[in-house]
Formats: C-alpha cells, structure tokens, sequence
C-alpha cells in the first residue's frame, strides 16, 4: 500500500516513514505544503491513506485537505498535529479530515488508526484465500495448507496486492509503485526477483504457478480457485 506523508518535521517525518516501511508500506514524503498538494494531485489514484501535518511551510494542511477533498472523496486523510482543541479538532475533520492525531503520538496508535481506515476504505476484507493460500493483513501471516509461511516484509506486500486484485492484471508500473515506492521510470526487473521468491515459497510442487506471467503487462493471481 502507499502512503503519502507531508510533514515538515525532518526527524518525525523519517520517524514515521522508517516505521511504516517496516510493516510494508511505500511511503512518499514531501516537507512543505505546497509540494505536498503537487505530490497528492498528481498520484490520488495511487494513495491508499494520506498523513497530513496542519501546519506548513508554504501551504497548510488544511488548505491541502480542502483541495483533496475536491478531487477525491475517499480516500483517507489523517491530520498530525500539535493543534489540541476540541475546535481544532472539529474544524478539522470538517475540513475533510478522517481522523485526528495530536503530536506527540505513539507510533502504534498511529498505526491501528491507520489500519482501520484502510479496511473501512476497502471494504473491511483484511484477510485473503486462494487454493491452500492464506493470509491475513492484521496478523501480517501468511499459510499454506494450514502451516506459516515466512515472508518479507516486500514479499507480503507484493502477494497481498496479488490478493487484493485477484483475477485482475496488476501491471509492472502498479506493482513497482504501490510496493516499492519508485516510479514507473525506473528498472522494475525486482519485480521478477520477489515474484519468483513468492513462487519458491507458495507454489505447489508439480503444478502450475499459482502467479501468471502477463508478458509485456505484469502479474495476475487466477480466480478460478
């Protein structure tokens, strides 16, 4: 999943973004507010959940979350912030805000907070069955025929986006973007690397891949099982 942080901060923004990598998410990080918009206009559809500092250089949150919300109706925004009012708050989440954070936070509570948007924003599944093929988000575990599978943390992000878009085409640029945070100019041959570590661990010996090569495209989980 990727994120999109704007927190002018430097040790906060690094704080967070370090932890979220580690449990799997791509993280963009802009410093400023007017950047920040530029970076969230132009990759909307890529964002699963956007973290907003209220106040910033160049651009406040709040007018970033006004433009957003003109844009995109969905997709969830957190606000961090020192602000701790009741009317901070309620100005906030009127502005367009999901949720509210006051800084300092534990990075735990950001998290679960984050965690639950996130299922609401999808459609509450968290948890994702193919064949003998389990795993459950909330858990960060994966099973085959009913024994646990050890995966990376880019393994488990690159098989949950499988899972999340069964019997759908994830295309190399998607996949390249929403697990390893690096834009669709760069080489995306990892992609190959970590798809056949998936295969390596997951696959069942003597038959077909379960992950089909889609040659010029990118990856497809089938929906036949």
């Amino acid at each position: 999943m990727r994120i999109l942080l704007v927190e002018d901060e430097t040790a906060i923004a690094h704080f967070i973004s370090e932890g979220l990598e580690e449990e799997g998410f791509a993280v963009d990080i802009s410093y400023n507010g007017k950047d920040g918009l530029r970076l969230a206009l132009d990759n909307l559809s890529e964002y699963d959940l956007i973290l907003l500092d209220w106040m910033l250089p160049g651009m406040s949150g709040i007018e970033i979350c006004r433009a957003i919300r003109k844009e995109n109706k969905t997709v969830p925004v957190i606000f961090l912030t020192a602000k701790d009012t009741v009317d901070d708050v309620v100005f906030g989440l009127e502005t367009g805000a999901n949720d509210y954070l006051r800084k300092p936070f534990a990075f735990e509570e950001l998290l679960a907070r984050m965690r639950v948007l996130l299922r609401s924003s999808q459609g509450e599944q968290n948890t994702f069955k193919y064949a003998d093929i389990e795993l459950d988000v909330d858990t960060h575990r994966v099973l085959k025929a009913g024994k646990t599978v050890e995966l990376t943390q880019k393994e488990f992000a690159l098989l949950e986006l499988l899972l999340r878009n069964k019997g759908k085409a994830c295309r190399r640029t998607r996949i390249i973007e929403k697990v390893w945070d690096i834009h669709f100019d760069h080489d995306t041959s990892v992609i190959d690397v970590y798809i056949n570590f998936l295969r390596k661990k997951l696959d069942t010996p003597g038959q077909i891949s379960f992950i089909q090569t889609l040659r010029g495209v990118g990856y497809r989980v089938n929906d036949d099982a």
